[in-house]
């Protein structure tokens, strides 16, 4: 019998549904490059930001931008403006799976889980719900979302053995996260920077937000554990239950031999690993408070999560397994490497047929005569759309908030209003649009396809959608402010 190999192993049907999925779309947004016509606004320096001058859109020429450059896109992102960040994502997915594999061979993630399960079974409801709100809040208050990726695997391990599935891990981990990125409370990436660029003191209005992100979490901890006594129930109703067979078999029963689970060694490795994640969460908060050192966070959680995963596999004896199971975990995540870099050449195609800012201006021209609420509606569907194509926060902050503002203020929408709905937009989309390196990340480290997930998690969005479409309906109503 071959042995198994270590850490995650992207499935060729799962990778082969995403590349069709993502050339589709890298197709489309060339298509648009030859029926849109091409536009620039002007941009101007305010407080050291590049932002958008709103009244200063003009048809250009149309760049010389041949077809099949289309193709050769993914590469050349390597060398476009924010390839910085694309180099930083692909290192940091790498450095997870290797380090993720090292621990898988040594026998150290599996004890950590043993020592969880043995400690919190009995209440294992009561852990999910803990450990749901421990993860929106790192994302409502802190903005971490990216940086949470590395504790996914070990999520997911531990819902497996308590008898639920794949899908609840990435619940209760990264989909948590993300709920409560979308619904932020104080997060400079989203809440700040728009706040910041709309004129509004910072984080203001964070009263009626907390209530939000408290219905929100109601929500989402319903939803989850539903549908985890209906995985304990009866496992083969899970979407994915073909697909955790493997990793089931793992980490589905814990009862470790007594040399394994008494070894002081692992105990130290268990401490020394733990060490290091306190150090991921506790700069990543430190990062998302100090505007200077953001584009840090994601290196140094990978840095500390390979000393920290590694480290702890030496001390724990892995010896001379180490070499192949980094080769394994470097080999089961590279097919997530051409997926990145297709997501990102989807708006490097758009802006380089010099048509992104003709397709702000046409959005923002809908605003015409129309209602404070339906305004409101509107910069939340923007924002959705462009999520497509720009999907860092900060960046599609500076896109579109100089723009919308102005806007707002012609249409009577309240400035506070409209950050909300613009961060509204921005955050839920996150997992959902394939073009998203963060889905992409958080799906490479597990065994669910794309369209499971997609199928899967719009389950929830339209709760989602509802409760946030309420809090814009009530804060027109109120003039949520304070402007």
């Amino acid at each position: 019998m071959a042995e198994t190999k270590s850490g995650i192993q992207i499935s060729k049907k799962a990778f082969l549904q995403a590349v069709a999925i993502i050339f589709a779309l890298m197709l489309a947004a060339g298509i648009l490059t030859r029926l849109v016509p091409a536009g620039q606004y002007a941009r101007m320096e305010v407080d050291g930001r590049q932002v958008i001058d709103a009244e200063s859109y003009a048809v250009t020429a149309r760049p010389d931008y041949p077809v099949w450059r289309w193709f050769t896109a993914p590469f050349e992102v390597f060398a476009a403006e924010g390839s910085a960040t694309v180099i930083g994502v692909i290192a940091f997915i790498v450095l997870v799976g290797i380090a993720f594999a090292v621990m898988d061979k040594s026998g150290i993630l599996r004890y950590v889980v043993h020592s969880i399960v043995r400690k919190f079974g009995a209440k294992k409801y009561v852990l999910l719900l803990v450990l749901t709100f421990f993860f929106m809040a790192l994302g409502g208050f802190f903005g971490i979302l990216e940086e949470a990726v590395p504790l996914v695997p070990i999520i997911i391990a531990l819902c497996l053995s308590l008898g639920w599935d794949t899908l609840t891990g990435l619940g209760v981990s990264i989909l948590a996260t993300n709920v409560g990125f979308s619904t932020a409370v104080f997060n400079y990436f989203t809440i700040g920077t728009a706040q910041r660029l709309a004129g509004l003191p910072l984080f203001s209005g964070w009263g009626p937000r907390i209530v939000l992100f408290v219905i929100v979490y109601a929500i989402l901890a319903t939803f989850l554990v539903r549908y985890a006594k209906k995985v304990e129930r009866k496992p083969e109703t899970s979407p994915v239950y073909k697909e955790d067979q493997a990793e089931r078999a793992k980490f589905g029963t814990f009862e470790l031999d007594a040399a394994t689970a008494n070894n002081p060694r692992m105990k130290t490795a268990a401490i020394f690993m733990g060490v290091f994640f306190v150090l991921i969460l506790a700069s990543s908060m430190i990062f998302s408070l100090v505007e200077s050192l953001s584009d840090l966070a994601m290196p140094v959680s990978g840095l500390f999560f390979v000393i920290g995963g590694v480290g702890a596999a030496l001390i724990a004896g892995i010896g001379k397994k180490a070499g192949k199971a980094v080769w394994d975990g470097f080999l089961g995540i590279a097919p997530a490497i051409p997926l990145l870099m297709m997501a990102a050449s989807v708006r490097h195609i758009i802006a380089s047929g010099g048509i992104l800012d003709t397709l702000l201006h046409s959005a923002s021209s809908i605003f015409s005569g129309t209602s404070p609420f339906v305004s409101a509606l509107i910069i939340y569907g923007m924002t959705l759309v462009l999520e497509l194509f720009v999907t860092s926060g900060s960046a599609k902050a500076l896109l579109i908030v100089p723009i919308l503002m102005p806007l707002a203020d012609l249409v009577g929408v309240n400035r506070q209003i409209a950050v909300s709905a613009y961060t509204f937009g921005d955050g839920f989309s996150n997992l959902v649009y394939p073009t998203n390196a963060l889905l992409l990340i958080a799906l490479s480290l597990t065994v669910v396809p794309y369209h499971k997930w997609i199928k899967w998690v719009l389950r929830l969005w339209p709760w989602i959608i509802l409760v946030t479409v309420a809090f814009l309906a009530v804060a027109v109503a109120i003039d949520y402010g304070p402007f």
